[in-house]
């Protein structure tokens, strides 16, 4: 019984560590996260493009089909 009592605690101790070693590295990790907001603030910025692009031709159109003798 002594056996199983070590062995228990041993992989106590490990996956202890292993969650240490994990928390550790997430919050010290800043390249992780700014990937992610580098690839948001792309995503907004062609998104903003496309609809100003959108808004532009749009209005060249109603511009076109408009009668000018006002």
């Amino acid at each position: 019984m002594e056996t199983v009592w070590v062995v228990v605690g041993v992989l106590a101790v490990v996956a202890g560590a292993a969650y240490g070693v994990v928390v550790w590295r997430g919050r010290n990790a800043g390249g992780i996260g700014d990937d992610d907001r580098a690839a948001g603030r792309d995503a907004r910025a062609r998104q903003q493009r496309y609809e100003a692009e959108r808004h532009g031709g749009q209005g060249d159109t109603w511009q076109r089909g408009r009668d000018s003798s006002g």
